[in-house]
């Protein structure tokens, strides 16, 4: 049976010394979160994953949701229970504003919150997920109105939320978006239409659902222009705050799938279904993004989530597989045979994981970090700064992370042989639910295209030469220091190899715009490899100055030096693709495939 533990003590590792924590206490919500608070709090978290939602992974994954003959969807056993304790214990509003309920603490604890819940049970963690992009859509683009009558609710845990975006016809290209929205006279909306993919659509974990709906208004523009975004709750509220009556939306099936079995993906039909606008007329993709942007943040923690899990489990199959003799001779001689851990090969596997885990971990925080800062700081630099990091390095998150994610768990898989193929060992389970990271919320390879064809030349660059920058001071500020020997040279030649890919870029897309998407995901991975290469350069640094280096700090370094000279050559690879150009990709004729 598979296990889980937080890691809470990487954590505290990253937020004392690396990020400096405490340097953060002028914003807003920090002062309510000194280091042994903090600790505290991740520590309860890291148990209500371990304890609660961990063992319901897998009799979730093989009961999966029903929908019944009046629409009704019931989750697998266990889960009600383990999301009314969640909400009681006001894990929901963690983050949220107090105004309206929430307690107001950064960001950043609920991105390291959901970590540990997606690692225990992803299925699960989905459903207070979404509850917080529907939170920060409201908080950014509703009416005083509509922000009264749902964030105290949606805080509090009592109602949940969801985003619809796709139908049948269109995923990424939401100017094909069909569902209609009808002005009914008295200042709301009747929606018609059908969505599908929708996680968490229809359940029975909460008194209410909050959908945000992206809708044409009729006689509004064809295209994105003409998208506006609505609010439609599945029972209509009541003045006195309560779930009344039924609304017009319906779960019409639950997606058969893959992995993510205790999730209810479903397919929603909006019959005339009751609305309000959320924002401006015609400009709900905006407000939609804000959630979209939230989502993708929470789906590259989900890619780092399952690889840490699929190492853990891994690990410790390694430590205790007998299973031949290691190749310089037998290590336990009173054995049969040698844990699988001596072998060279097992353990390439495993340092490729972990090395991986840490260095995303640290970039996770890192950027959560940014996202506290550009909305909480009462600095414009500081919050425009903060805006460019999280808008730069949100595509290659959600990109890399996922993409990378899912390549660990079969990794992991490989490591226990014909026990990872069985699915009582839980490996398998782990690898069909990491797969749908790298497909939702934008599909990596729109990530890659976002990245290139979006972020690097937005505000004339300023972003990406803003991180170039502060990587090429990290390197200047440490050079000759011998601690990071391993580290400085390595991380060089990988910015060096992202300078050169952004530049053939600039010199070959704007007239063949093909040189860009042949070229995009490789860029993607590229700046991937050198944003883990920097954080892994912060880690060993903050490692090698403790004051009283203890085990954990210790590793560090060996984990560090393991990714610097295995992992970072690949940017030498990827400079090689990207400059191969787009003809050989598009020399091959369609009728050809």
């Amino acid at each position: 049976m598979p296990s889980y533990r937080a890691p809470v003590a990487d954590v505290m590792f990253l937020l004392k010394d690396v990020f400096g924590w405490e340097r953060h206490a002028n914003l807003p919500g920090f002062a309510d979160a000194p280091l042994d608070v903090v600790e505290s709090i991740l520590s309860e978290g890291g148990r209500f994953s371990e304890e609660v939602l961990q063992p319901l992974n897998r009799t979730g994954d093989r009961e999966g949701c029903t929908r019944h003959d009046d629409g009704r969807v019931t989750t697998p056993a266990g889960f009600r229970q383990a999301y009314a304790d969640y909400a009681a214990a006001g894990w929901v509003g963690l983050s949220s504003d107090p105004a309206h309920g929430g307690q107001g603490l950064p960001y950043t604890l609920s991105a390291i919150l959901n970590e540990f819940t997606t690692s225990a049970n992803m299925a699960w963690s989905m459903y207070p997920g979404l509850i917080q992009g529907a939170i920060a859509a409201l908080t950014l683009h509703a009416s005083p109105e509509q922000k009264a009558i749902y964030l105290p609710p949606l805080i509090s845990g009592r109602w949940a939320g969801t985003m619809n975006l796709t139908e049948p016809q269109c995923g990424t290209d939401l100017g094909l978006i069909r569902t209609r929205a009808v002005p009914a006279g008295d200042g709301a909306y009747r929606l018609s239409g059908q969505k599908i993919f929708i996680s968490s659509g229809e359940h029975d974990l909460a008194e209410n659902i909050v959908h945000l709906v992206l809708a044409r208004i009729e006689g509004a523009p064809e295209g994105v222009a003409g998208l506006s975004l609505f609010v439609v709750p599945k029972r209509l509220p009541e003045p006195d705050g309560t779930a009344g009556p039924a609304n017009g939306v319906s779960c019409g099936a639950i997606e058969q799938k893959m992995g993510i079995h205790g999730n209810s993906t479903c397919v929603m039909n909006y019959d005339a279904a009751k609305g309000w606008l959320v924002g401006e007329a015609n400009k709900g993709l905006r407000a939609m993004f804000t959630m979209m942007n939230e989502a993708r943040l929470g789906v590259a923690v989900q890619g780092l989530a399952m690889s840490e899990v699929a190492y853990q489990n891994a690990a410790a199959y390694a430590r205790e597989r007998l299973q031949g003799r290691a190749l310089a001779g037998a290590r336990h001689a009173d054995r049969n045979a040698d844990p699988i851990i001596v072998h060279p090969d097992v353990r390439r596997i495993l340092l490729t994981i972990r090395s991986f885990n840490e260095a995303a971990r640290a970039l996770v925080v890192w950027t959560a970090l940014q996202a506290d800062v550009a909305h909480r700081s009462g600095e414009d630099a500081d919050r425009a700064a903060a805006d460019d990091r999280l808008g730069l390095l949100t595509p290659v998150l959600k990109g890399v992370l996922t993409d990378r994610g899912f390549e660990n768990t079969v990794l992991a898989q490989q490591v226990l042989g014909g026990h990872g193929y069985i699915a009582e060992w839980g490996m398998e389970q782990f690898v069909r639910d990491a797969r749908i990271a790298m497909i939702y919320e934008g599909t990596n390879g729109i990530q890659a295209l976002d990245l290139v064809g979006r972020k690097l030349p937005k505000d004339g660059g300023r972003a990406v030469l803003a991180f170039f920058g502060e990587v090429e001071a990290f390197l200047k500020e440490n050079a000759g220091a011998p601690d990071l020997a391993p580290c400085l040279g390595p991380l060089a030649a990988g910015l060096d190899d992202l300078r050169k890919a952004t530049m053939w870029f600039m010199q070959n897309a704007m007239a063949r715009p093909d040189n860009a998407g042949a070229g995009a995901t490789d860029y993607m991975h590229l700046f991937g490899l050198v944003a883990l290469g920097y954080m892994w350069g912060r880690m060993m640094k903050a490692a090698a100055n403790a004051a009283e280096p203890d085990g954990l700090r210790a590793g560090k370094h060996l984990l560090g030096r393991f990714f610097m000279e295995r992992a970072m050559p690949e940017t030498a690879l990827r400079l090689a693709r990207i400059t191969a150009g787009a003809d050989a990709v598009m020399a091959v004729p369609e009728e050809a495939f």
